[in-house]
């Protein structure tokens, strides 16, 4: 919470985790772990959504998911309908979606924010006209307990700062790449 400016808890709904919410760099953020337990033949996962809340002017969203294996909880990724291609330098394993080929960005906004998908735990990369998000893989469930018991048991998890600020400090290059690119540098 020391991370952000006006840093508020906000109890989780549906007994979820709480959302941090506040402010990085006077730019609105909100920090949100989410249990992910749809995969089958998979540990329940447990997934940091950090999301910067400030508009882009862009038309469509663009979405950067690795490895994506069936439906997911933190993200609609499977209802977009459009596949982009790839460019060379992309991820292995990554796949781009946007509803709305024609007005998608381009995806060489995204070169040169890549780098932080050399981590495993990086999943996904959302641009929207709301802002974006990047999704980081936080915990998997303690594998004995979800074999026998079925329980999605992640221990002790912590979000290091260092770790939550690198990622808001990955947000918040791409956003203002995205701006210059856009023409709308505030």
């Amino acid at each position: 919470m020391d991370l952000l400016d006006q840093a508020q808890l906000e109890p989780g709904k549906g007994g979820g985790y709480p959302c941090l919410t506040g402010y990085y760099a006077g730019v609105p953020v909100q920090v949100l772990p989410v249990v992910d337990t749809l995969a089958v033949r998979r540990l329940p996962a447990m997934w940091l959504l950090v999301t910067v809340q400030a508009p882009l002017k862009v038309g469509a969203k663009l979405d950067l998911m690795m490895r994506p294996a069936g439906p997911t909880t933190f993200s609609n990724f499977d209802f977009l309908p459009c596949t982009l291609e790839c460019p060379a330098g992309f991820p292995e394993h990554a796949v781009l979606r946007t509803d709305d080929f024609a007005r998608a960005p381009p995806v060489s906004w995204l070169e040169g924010h890549l780098e932080v998908f050399e981590n495993v735990r990086a999943k996904e990369l959302l641009v929207t006209a709301q802002g974006l998000r990047l999704v980081w893989l936080l915990a998997e469930a303690e594998r004995a307990r979800y074999g026998v018991f079925r329980q999605a048991e992640f221990g002790a998890v912590d979000i290091a700062p260092a770790l939550l600020r690198e990622l808001l400090d990955r947000l918040l290059a791409l956003r203002t790449s995205i701006q210059v690119h856009a023409g709308a540098v505030s």
